[in-house]
């Protein structure tokens, strides 16, 4: 039997007053606690679902907030496992199709014809507003975690997780230059980045390209080749081991297998050997790739210190130049800025290639990627390759925020410091050594 007194579920129809205060207290609610509109004046089964699923999904963000302020390693971990980032996605859809669901149905139960003519546009747009709220937010966040595992699955290698070696992880940090002007690929820029694994004190260490007489590490296949080290009777540059190592993959059968190719591996050892470091990953960044991520972050800012001609070195007229002062650089132009050695040598080109890099470390800020997630993520696959495995993500990012509150130490293996022609291995080793000392926190 229906109530003769009006109620929610059973308004006074006839009074436009009554059905709009009816309808903003529908929107409201639908906002606050969806479910909570069917509830009171529709279908109280999918009110029931709606309103546990958003008490469900409250209870997850307070166990959420309370780890990250016990641990927030056990969420960075989860929150670079692709398992993990598939079941978010599929709840975040399930989400997303929910509130849909709910608030269409609650704008049916507002009865927008029975409600003050003035006021139906704006309760209209107020459960617009909410839609987007909710179940467009959901969706967006199911597309960010589904772009993120993919690029996760994509650049990263499955593996164990690993222990550091004396206290560090240290990883070999390659910037790949295959521009037309050049036989395949050479990894220009050399650096390590030795990271403490307790505090995230982190060392930078370059080795510039032009580095010869490059030895080996202990029990390497290379010395098969070249038993005194790399002395090829000629000009003997550390970056032309890519390249040697490719031309003696039988020496390496099982870099494809571990993520890596016979070329990187020629270089490990190489780098292991001048460093005296283990090696544990390497990080591959393709310098010509570099102009697509910086497009997709919508250029790049650096300040150019003077005029600067650009050009294939063998050319005797520059394509152009860059002049002095703050700009702001597209991906072709940026990458010309780091790789020209047109009137300039190897070490101005290593300074420029870290002035471009930093640059756009420092411009990949939250708000910016999230703008243009898609075309950066996109990006990141072309540029990158490295065989750290994605269950080291989470511990590498907290390291990295670690190392934010520290000044990082740089070393580079270069003229006057060191012989780059005729290398005094003692020398270097104890160089590296005494870079790695960690710093005090700058707090």
């Amino acid at each position: 039997m229906i109530s003769s007194t009006p109620t929610v579920r059973h308004p006074d129809t006839g009074s436009r007053e009554v059905m709009t205060v009816r309808g903003w207290w529908l929107v409201g609610l639908n906002l606050l606690i969806p479910g909570s509109a069917q509830l009171l004046a529709g279908n109280r089964r999918l009110g029931r679902f709606g309103v546990s699923a958003t008490f469900v999904l409250w209870a997850l963000a307070i166990i959420v907030l309370t780890v990250y302020l016990i641990d927030s390693g056990i969420l960075l971990a989860l929150g670079t496992n692709t398992i993990a980032l598939t079941v978010a996605q599929v709840f975040l859809t399930a989400y997303a199709v929910l509130w849909l669901v709910l608030t269409l149905d609650a704008l049916r139960l507002v009865r927008l014809v029975k409600a003050s003519p003035s006021a139906r546009p704006f309760i209209a747009g107020f459960a617009v507003v909410a839609l987007v709220a909710t179940a467009g937010s959901a969706a967006y966040g199911a597309y960010v975690t589904g772009v993120a595992r993919d690029a996760i699955a994509s650049v990263f290698q499955s593996g164990d997780f690993q222990e550091p070696v004396d206290g560090r992880y240290n990883i070999m940090l390659l910037g790949g230059d295959a521009g037309a002007d050049r036989l395949g690929l050479r990894p220009d820029s050399i650096s390590v980045v030795s990271v403490d694994a307790e505090t995230g004190s982190t060392t930078i260490i370059g080795i510039p390209r032009n580095f010869e007489r490059a030895t080996f590490s202990e029990g390497s296949p290379m010395f098969q080749v070249y038993p005194n080290g790399y002395d090829c009777g000629d000009e003997c540059l550390i970056s032309y081991l890519y390249t040697v190592g490719e031309e003696h993959a039988e020496l390496y059968p099982d870099a494809a297998e571990n993520g890596s190719n016979a070329g990187i591996e020629a270089m490990r050892d190489a780098v292991e050997g001048v460093t005296g470091l283990t090696i544990q990953y390497y990080v591959l960044i393709d310098m010509e790739g570099f102009a697509q991520l910086i497009d997709a972050l919508g250029g790049v800012e650096v300040e150019i210190p003077e005029r600067l001609a650009y050009g294939p070195v063998t050319s005797s007229v520059p394509l152009g130049y860059f002049e002095p002062g703050v700009q702001r650089l597209d991906g072709y132009h940026a990458l010309w800025y780091a790789r020209s050695r047109f009137g300039s040598g190897d070490i101005d080109r290593m300074e420029r290639q870290r002035q471009v890099q930093q640059a756009i470390i420092q411009q990949m800020d939250p708000g910016n990627v999230a703008l243009k997630f898609q075309a950066v993520a996109d990006a990141g696959v072309q540029v990158v390759s490295t065989d750290i495995p994605d269950v080291m993500l989470g511990h590498f990012i907290d390291l990295a925020a670690k190392s934010q509150q520290l000044p990082i130490n740089t070393l580079e293996l270069v003229d006057p410091q060191v012989d780059v022609l005729h290398p005094d291995y003692p020398s270097i080793h104890a160089l590296v050594q005494s870079s790695l000392l960690s710093p005090e926190s700058t707090e």
